[in-house]
């Protein structure tokens, strides 16, 4: 997060401006949803049953609201929390031990999921993709301003792995992270609890 960013995420916390408060429901739009199923590729994993989730234009972003703030209200009031503001990795990675919700606050980008092969998505201001525990994810190119937030659900644990040397406890892991109670963004009946089922 850059110091422009820590400055104002102080600043909308002790004073509320920029922030979204009553509004917020009113910014949460019926999204178009896409599913993305990745295959083992020998270094990512991907998640062996649970397909990456992708809401185009799921959180409007008005002028007169910081979108960063407006994205960590909403997976905030829907359990997802530990939230962050930054880019995504240049490098192929994943989590093994815990989900994780992408919400684009500005600028957009190419990132490819899945691992080398996988697919490239354009992401977006306002999209969201939510990735089960072990999607690889790497941002191949991006515009100067691109901004995400970042968000986990309460059980499972921040992890980073990168290579073939993670794989044997992440083959292990993976699977044992439970599902969510909520959908980051539209709650206790959101479209990924349909998503992802056992």
């Amino acid at each position: 997060m850059s110091a422009l960013d820590s400055i104002r995420k102080a600043a909308e916390k002790m004073t509320g401006i920029g922030r979204p408060g009553d509004r917020l429901p009113s910014l949460l739009c019926p999204p178009s949803i896409t599913t993305f199923r990745f295959d083992d590729d020998g270094v990512i994993p991907n998640h062996p049953r649970w397909p990456l989730v992708l809401y185009r234009n799921g959180v409007a972003l008005p002028d007169d609201l910081d979108p960063a703030a407006v994205f960590e209200d909403a997976f905030e009031s829907n359990g997802w929390g530990q939230s962050w503001r930054n880019g995504i990795y240049d490098y192929a990675h994943y989590h093994s031990r815990i989900h994780e919700v992408l919400g684009v606050a500005r600028g957009h980008a190419q990132v490819r999921f899945g691992g080398g092969r996988g697919q490239t998505v354009a992401l977006a201001a306002g999209d969201v993709a939510i990735l089960p525990a072990g999607t690889g994810h790497q941002c191949l190119s991006a515009s100067e301003d691109f901004l995400v937030v970042g968000a986990y659900p309460p059980s499972g644990t921040f992890d980073i792995c990168t290579s073939s040397r993670d794989r044997e406890r992440a083959l292990a892991t993976i699977p044992e992270v439970v599902r969510p109670q909520a959908d980051p963004v539209y709650g206790d009946h959101g479209p990924l609890l349909k998503a992802w089922t056992d």
